[in-house]
């Protein structure tokens, strides 16, 4: 029988076969394999106990897509949600892991929650920078349930990521669409306006047929280091065009002149934010190569 690990704890995975989940383990094979099932992977079950809904893993699927932390399978879209007031937006962040879905082939959806929080409507201006890059930008009142059935529409059909800092309101989002408590709401410390992390486990809400959220903790502080800093650049899809104006081959948009990435930025084709940005990823991946050597 073939199904989808929706939760792993421990070494128990629970396994959802059409209509019915089973509790199960892995055979030891994969550890003598070094392959661990992980949340999103398809597999092939044998039943132990059919009363009791317990069953064994006998095989994992060739995974179309495998992120190492937090360890997910088979997502097809991450959902990246920003706070547009308490905590602030973080656009680095955000920045990273756009960037990290492109290298990983994930398509990616951008929401700002918490719009109503945002009395000078500065989310407007983060909307418009990456609408114009082409990623669909979402708005939402997380508690007001604002946005909720426009969200649900573009997750239809997916395996999709939630991801953003502590804080943002993913848990909220994730109630707010199955219009029950599926998750622990976590609360903004009002002493420092920072999050505090509530999920503690790796689990797929089924929505409807083929339809899944991921609620993954420590989502936001995966690591991109797989991507090499030179590299980079093609991760960001709005430096693309320009590239061919570049007077040096294998240029780093950083520090050469004539460079046609700069060029856009000066003439307001690129955001000079966000290329900044950029510099920032850029260097943080340049000086990580150079301490492995």
């Amino acid at each position: 029988m073939q199904g989808i690990i929706i939760e792993n704890i421990s070494n128990l995975y629970r396994v959802k076969v059409r209509d019915e989940i089973y509790e199960t383990t892995a055979r030891g094979k994969f550890k003598k394999d070094e392959i661990t099932p992980v949340v999103g992977d398809e597999v092939d079950i044998t039943i132990t106990d059919e009363k009791g809904k317990k069953a064994v893993i006998e095989k994992i699927h060739e995974r179309h897509v495998y992120i190492k932390r937090p360890k997910l399978a088979n997502i097809t879209q991450i959902v990246f949600v920003v706070s547009s007031k308490e905590p602030k937006p973080d656009l680095l962040m955000l920045d990273k892991q756009l960037a990290f879905a492109e290298f990983m082939g994930i398509n990616s959806i951008i929401v700002l929650n918490k719009t109503d929080l945002d009395q000078k409507e500065e989310f407007k201006q983060i909307e418009q920078i990456y609408s114009k890059i082409g990623y669909k930008v979402l708005l939402t009142e997380a508690k007001h349930k604002k946005g909720i059935e426009k969200l649900k529409e573009v997750l239809k059909n997916n395996v999709n990521a939630f991801s953003g800092n502590s804080g943002v309101g993913k848990s909220t989002l994730i109630n707010g669409i199955f219009n029950r408590d599926m998750t622990q709401e976590g609360e903004i410390s009002k002493k420092n306006k920072r999050g505090k992390n509530t999920t503690t486990a790796i689990k797929l809400y089924e929505i409807d047929n083929n339809t899944y959220i991921a609620d993954t903790p420590g989502f936001s502080t995966f690591d991109i280091s797989e991507i090499e800093s030179k590299e980079l650049y093609h991760y960001f899809k709005e430096f693309e065009q320009f590239e061919a104006n570049c007077a040096f081959i294998g240029c780093t948009h950083i520090k050469e002149q004539d460079c046609g990435i700069k060029q856009a930025v000066e003439t307001g084709e690129i955001d000079k934010a966000r290329y900044e940005r950029f510099c920032k990823i850029y260097q943080a991946l340049k000086e990580k190569e150079e301490r492995k050597w």
